[in-house]
């Protein structure tokens, strides 16, 4: 018997098996994804350097080393018309992200204080923090800036009439003008007392945390940070010889010369940042604290623990894990939200660099880039920061 003819497999093309691995299908798109992304912006930006140079319009950056010629009505560092445009890039920064880091600060602290009233047992309160919360964060943000400084600081007496607390403190149309300190040989001594009793309380905290979760004894925090932060120093001050003094602002002429200047336009964006964004963190707090079991807030009161301290040692521990990651949003809106400085006149880096220096310059492409690099790396260094922050409070699972 004559056996079957059996026909042997034809070997397989080896391109057409790798070309059906989804992974390397899956590499090949995006390798040709990114090709034509880089492709499309090379596109753009050729095109508009061939434009500009049609135009005889200078590209690069050399611009920043030129003289400024025009003046900054606030600065943290040192400046005058004789510096350059870098310069102003930096002052704009400087005051971009000195707005938004009080910002921050001013909207957490009343946002919370809301948050928790919207659910306090008395009427009244609870009342209040509502009709807050549905007025402010209703109102459009720019329009709350002009209320605060044209219906309200606009209105302020001229210097000569300025409102006064005591000799020190002073408040006229043309701001807040507080005592500057004035610091003399021996200071350091102080400031050192000072830095010293923060890294002693922080090094406190972690042992008394340690402590704790290895008996259960709590350390009174209060009252050593408060020794060590506020006491010291002042000792410190005192055996001294007292040598850091207060440089009290003083009329002369039309204006106050000294002291500290705190100018309309920032504490009108100040305000209107910080009461805008408080009314949003208020309902992120609030819907964190009602997300936290009331069970746990029956169990504490069970065990003897106040009110206060319930909500304290008990519910907002547990609720940040909530509130942290919209809070988050909440931050960075403000960072950039702060870009409306520009419609008061507030010298934050939209209005001194991409406003004056751009119409200056005529540099539009070179400093319409650096402008988006700064508010791109601080939302990043923000999100950054709350997210390292946010693993820290996690629930951590076995």
């Amino acid at each position: 018997m004559k056996p079957a003819n059996v026909v042997a497999p034809k070997p397989s093309s080896g391109g057409a098996n790798l070309f059906y691995n989804p992974t390397f299908r899956s590499v090949i798109f995006q390798i040709i994804a990114v090709s034509a992304l880089v492709f499309f912006i090379y596109t753009i930006v050729n095109n508009a350097l061939n434009n500009l140079d049609a135009r005889g319009i200078a590209t690069g950056f050399d611009f920043l080393s030129q003289e400024a010629g025009f003046g900054i009505g606030l600065t943290l560092i040192e400046y005058d018309e004789t510096y350059s445009y870098g310069r102003t890039f930096f002052i704009g920064l400087l005051n971009t992200a000195l707005v938004s880091f009080l910002g921050i600060i001013l909207a957490t602290v009343l946002g919370f204080f809301i948050g928790i009233a919207r659910l306090s047992s008395n009427w009244l309160v609870s009342r209040f923090a509502a009709v807050y919360i549905e007025i402010f964060r209703n109102i459009p943000l720019l329009l709350q800036i002009f209320f605060w400084y044209f219906a309200v600081l606009q209105v302020l007496p001229s210097p000569r009439q300025s409102m006064s607390l005591g000799e020190a403190i002073f408040l006229n149309v043309r701001g807040l003008y507080l005592p500057a300190p004035v610091f003399e040989a021996g200071s350091s001594f102080v400031v050192a007392a000072f830095c010293l009793g923060i890294v002693a309380s922080i090094i406190i905290s972690i042992w008394a945390k340690n402590r704790q979760k290895l008996t259960g004894r709590q350390t009174k925090m209060g009252r050593i940070i408060f020794g060590l932060c506020i006491v010291l120093p002042v000792i410190v001050y005192f055996l001294a010889g007292s040598p850091i003094t207060a440089q009290y602002p003083e009329l002369k002429g039309f204006n106050f010369k000294g002291g500290i200047s705190i100018i309309p336009e920032l504490a009108a964006l100040l305000l209107a940042l910080s009461i805008y964004t408080a009314a949003f963190i208020a309902e992120i707090v609030r819907s964190g604290i009602n997300a936290v079991s009331h069970g746990q807030t029956e169990a504490a009161m069970s065990l003897g623990i106040t009110r206060s301290k319930t909500l304290k040692l008990v519910v907002i521990p547990q609720a940040l894990r909530i509130i942290i990651p919209p809070l988050t949003s909440q931050y960075l809106n403000l960072t950039k939200n702060s870009s409306l400085a520009m419609a008061i006149g507030y010298p934050d880096l939209v209005s001194v660099f991409a406003g004056t220096t751009l119409n200056q310059t005529g540099q539009a492409i070179e400093i319409i880039a650096m402008t988006m690099a700064v508010y791109l790396t601080l939302s990043l260094l923000t999100s950054a920061l709350m997210n390292i922050y946010n693993r820290k409070v996690a629930l951590v699972e076995r």
